[in-house]
Parts: structure tokens; sequence; C-alpha cells
């Protein structure tokens, strides 16, 4: 028996082994890009209901176009896009989301300075009225 004959069964078992191992592969990329496009999607869908598609509609197209991405590369099972594409769709609508609430919260603080302006003016006739 030749001694290439005898690493046969083994080569064969080395080829199945990475064959395996490179589904493994495949299968440990599917998983976090699929979970990356899920929370880039959850991002973009709070970002809009914080109401940034008024506030930021650059950052909310974006988001939506990169999210778009994601899904097309997750599609053609390039994982590795669909991560990076989802990634950058996240932030866009983290960033969206911070300018709406940023914006809210101004809106609110201009809200209270009325108020104050107000009340201020109502002492101010109150107190004039008292001392005549």
């Amino acid at each position: 028996m030749k001694r290439s004959e005898n690493n046969r069964p083994r080569r064969l078992a080395l080829a199945w082994a990475m064959a395996l191992a490179g589904l493994a592969g495949c299968a440990s990329e599917k998983t976090p890009a699929t979970a990356d496009v899920a929370v880039s999607r959850a991002a973009v869908d709070a970002a809009a209901s914080a109401g940034a598609a008024e506030v930021a509609p650059a950052e909310m197209q974006s988001a939506r176009d990169k999210l778009m991405r994601a899904n097309q590369a997750l599609a053609s099972r390039d994982y590795q896009a669909a991560a990076d594409w989802a990634n950058q769709a996240e932030a866009d609508a983290r960033l969206a989301q911070s300018k709406a609430n940023s914006a809210k919260a101004t809106l609110a603080a201009e809200e209270v300075q009325r108020s104050i302006q107000a009340l201020r003016d109502e002492l101010s006739r109150n107190t004039s009225s008292v001392t005549r």
C-alpha cells in the first residue's frame, strides 16, 4: 500500500472539517449582522417616534438609506457589509433622535421662560396696585 493512500482518509476528514468550519463561520457572522440590523431598525423607529423627521430630516433620511443598504447586504449574505451599514444607520438615527430631543427641550425651556415672565409681570402689576 502506498503512503498517499494511507493519508487519503485523513485528507477527506480534513476537507470535511474545513467545510464545516467555513459553514459555522458564515452562521456566526449572520447572527450578529441580523442583530445589528434589528437594533438599527429599532433606533430608526425610535427616532421617528421622537419627531426626528421634522427636526433632523437629513439624518433621518441617511439612517433610512443606510438601513435599506444593510437589509440589501443581509439579503445578499454580505454579513460584514450588513453589520457596517446597520451600525452607521443606528448612529445616524441616534443623532436625529438627539436633535429631536434637544429641540423639544429647547421649546420646553422657552415655554418655562414665558411662564416665568408672565408671573413676573403679574407680580409687578399686583405690587404696583398695592403701593398706590
